[in-house]
């Protein structure tokens, strides 16, 4: 199961807000979601991007995908700077 960090719309007409979701990857855009990890508010010029470092570092790691969007909003909060700098695991065994 391919799990990708995406948007998922919500709001009415004319105001949307979006959430920031871990989703399999073959769930339509506002179908089915694992977990919530933010939100994101384009109408707000000021603090519209709100994320849980926690749960997106937790799924980062787990080998989710942003999209290209979230990859933006996530590098906005600062998140991704600290998923890029943060030390990675090995797959290999060490003997």
């Amino acid at each position: 199961m391919a799990v990708k960090l995406r948007l998922k719309r919500m709001g009415s007409k004319q105001r949307p807000f979006y959430r920031i979701v871990a989703a399999d990857s073959r769930s339509p855009r506002d179908g089915r979601f694992i977990e919530t990890v933010g939100t994101y508010e384009p109408i707000y010029k000021d603090n519209n991007v709100k994320v849980d470092e926690e749960k997106a570092l937790k799924w980062l790691n787990n080998g989710a995908i942003p999209t290209d969007t979230v990859k933006n909003l996530l590098s906005k909060t600062g998140v991704w700077a600290k998923y890029k700098s943060a030390p990675k695991k090995s797959s290999k065994k060490e003997a």
